[in-house]
């Protein structure tokens, strides 16, 4: 599959919360590991954020039953202090979040590759999820 081919997923939310604070749950480990997750049966036990270009992040997403678990990671292409972060997953796809201030609340769009395993509706369910889950977690601390 060329460059070009690559089918682009798009999901935002409107944070009823400050850029500066968005941008602080979004980047702290010990925030990341209170959203990073799709659904109340899952949780975010670890996350590591070297947030630079060329740093590295990971969080570790498991089912609360133990039954499954997997690594999310990737290395970060290009970091816009609250505006856009820019990265490659592990896997090689790329993704970029765009962090945009409208005063007292903050949009966040993030737009990422999909990949072939999954149906486009159910990894835009996925992330638009975690995405639900980060607004929810915001709002609330």
């Amino acid at each position: 599959m060329s460059e070009k081919e690559k089918t682009e997923i798009t999901v935002s939310a409107t944070v009823n919360v400050p850029l500066k604070k968005v941008w602080q749950f979004w980047t702290l480990p010990e925030h990341i590991t209170q959203w990073n997750f799709a659904s109340e049966d899952w949780h975010a036990p670890k996350a590591e954020n070297d947030l630079r270009a060329g740093g590295k992040f990971s969080s570790r997403m498991e089912a609360k039953d133990g039954s499954f678990g997997f690594d999310f990671w990737g290395v970060y292409d290009e970091i816009k202090e609250n505006e856009l972060i820019a990265y490659t997953m592990g896997d090689g796809r790329k993704a970029k979040i765009s962090f945009i201030n409208e005063g007292n609340t903050t949009k966040v769009i993030e737009t990422f590759e999909a990949e072939s395993e999954n149906s486009i509706e159910l990894q835009q369910g996925g992330w638009q999820a975690i995405l639900n889950n980060f607004k929810k977690y915001s709002e609330g601390n």
